[in-house]
């Protein structure tokens, strides 16, 4: 059978990044294998799932890029693929569990249950279920409490023995025996719980390979123990690192942005996420850092997952954000300039080679699309910010020189802009007729047209300023 994997997010809240790294490595593995990506919604948690939740979620995978085969937008064969779609399914398999006496009806109250947990609290024991109700001899109790119309939760037979599992991520993995006692598979209100909701789906859908978080690690000794009880072939385990900030605590909203949601508004780039998130807790066979979905998907395998925990950075990602900013094409982002600026600006009424020479320049200077905006409101600054170094230059005999050379031959300009070959014929002037060069020269000529003594490459950066706003920040060093 070719690869199935699923991606099975709860629509309690928005996706989280984590989620959305997990969604990537099954995308992939799809990818690379030829292989099935199904969307499961578990929502069985009734009073915190949410629609408007799924919708969000869905949303923002497709903003990664994440595409399904089978989803509830996309139904196949296996659905329904909502789990509250799905419950007399489970219902019917835990049935088939207690007919096969592997399961069993109890009606123990909260209370009943409580005074258990305390007891073997008290003597020492785990806090296993040791109820009644696991007894044979009040089955036919049970049955009559059914036939009553009573409501009992369903109870599986936990092995108490040692289960293996050999991880492909974490390796092998020994469960000791007696570590769980007899657990809930449906709760006396008729709604299943997850861990056997995630056996019977996966079972059902046909899922292959299992690619969750290290967290769910805690989950898979039920779930070994039910594909055992159905006599089902267990899916490859594959439990990946868990994601923590630089101070190795778990992620957190104090480690920055958690949800996929915000870094949408922030305008980060979505390849640029997918990329970084890629990259924590896996790395690429040539080790680059960076590419997009396309290109990772065919070298793709789960030979280079990292068993330690993948640290979060966000620096780290905003510089991966600035590399797939720079591969955009100029005209892509000037479209997206015009649509971000507000209608009235300055920039909407510049030449289209004007708006291309300006994307081309600036989007070297930035790590996100915005940042821009300050960019291209310099070009209009007329002030001129005297600070330690500024003075310095200004106190070199040569830059007044420099500055008064400028403001003449900017008075001959009569068009909006300086041309590129105009300003290298003034660099050749002040080099030839005022014996002035090196630094001198690129400092000085700097300062007295743009008020800094840094900034981007002067022979790019003069042709897009103003030429009223390259006299005033003249004057205002004369002055």
């Amino acid at each position: 059978m070719s690869a199935r994997v699923r991606f099975a997010p709860s629509p309690t809240g928005y996706l989280h990044i984590g989620g959305a790294r997990t969604a990537i490595y099954n995308y992939l593995f799809a990818k690379a294998n030829n292989g099935t990506l199904i969307l499961r919604i578990e929502d069985t948690d009734l009073e915190r799932s949410k629609r408007e939740y799924e919708v969000l979620q869905v949303a923002d995978l497709k903003w990664l890029g994440i595409e399904f085969d089978e989803s509830p937008e996309k139904p196949g064969k296996y659905g329904p693929y909502r789990q509250s779609e799905r419950t007399d399914i489970y219902l019917k398999y835990a049935q088939m569990l207690v007919d096969k006496g592997l399961a069993y009806y109890d009606f123990c109250t909260d209370a009943e249950l409580e005074a258990m947990k305390e007891r073997a609290t008290q003597e020492g024991r785990p806090p296993h279920y040791d109820g009644k109700w696991k007894n044979e001899k009040y089955w036919e109790e049970a049955q009559a409490k059914l036939a009553a119309g009573e409501k009992g939760a369903i109870r599986f037979k936990a092995s108490q023995k040692s289960y293996i599992l050999n991880d492909r991520v974490r390796g092998r993995i020994v469960f000791p025996e007696n570590m769980v006692g007899d657990f809930v598979l449906i709760r006396s209100n008729g709604q299943p719980v997850y861990n056997f909701c995630c056996v019977v789906d996966d079972m059902l859908m046909k899922i292959t390979h299992v690619i969750r978080g290290e967290d769910h690690l805690s989950n898979t000794l039920r779930q070994m123990m039910l594909y055992e009880a159905f006599d089902a072939t267990i899916p490859e385990m594959v439990h990946v690192s868990l994601l923590i900030g630089n101070d190795r605590q778990k992620l957190s909203k104090r480690h920055g942005a958690t949800s996929v949601n915000l870094y949408r508004e922030e305008s980060y780039a979505p390849q640029a996420l997918v990329n970084y998130l890629c990259l924590l807790g896996w790395s690429h066979p040539e080790e680059k850092d960076i590419f997009t979905l396309q290109e990772i998907a065919p070298v793709f395998n789960l030979d280079r997952f990292s068993k330690s925990p993948a640290i979060y950075d966000i620096e780290k990602l905003k510089w991966v954000n600035g590399q797939h900013l720079r591969k955009i094409d100029n005209e892509i982002l000037v479209k997206q300039l015009d649509a971000f600026i507000d209608s009235g600006h300055w920039f909407h009424k510049q030449p289209h080679d004007w708006k291309i020479a300006c994307i081309a320049l600036f989007k070297e200077q930035i790590q996100f699309f915005q940042e821009i905006i300050p960019h291209l409101e310099a070009l209009h600054s007329k002030e001129l910010v005297r600070d330690e170094k500024l003075n310095e230059i200004l106190s070199w005999p040569t830059t007044p020189q420099i500055a008064a050379f400028l403001s003449k031959e900017l008075e001959q300009i009569k068009t909006h802009y300086v041309e590129a070959a105009t300003f290298n014929q003034w660099m050749d002037k002040i080099k030839t007729e005022l014996k002035i060069k090196g630094k001198p020269l690129f400092m000085g000529v700097r300062v007295s047209l743009t008020g800094h003594d840094h900034g981007p490459e002067l022979n790019q950066l003069i042709p897009l300023t103003p030429v009223d706003v390259l006299k005033a920040r003249v004057k205002n060093l004369l002055t």
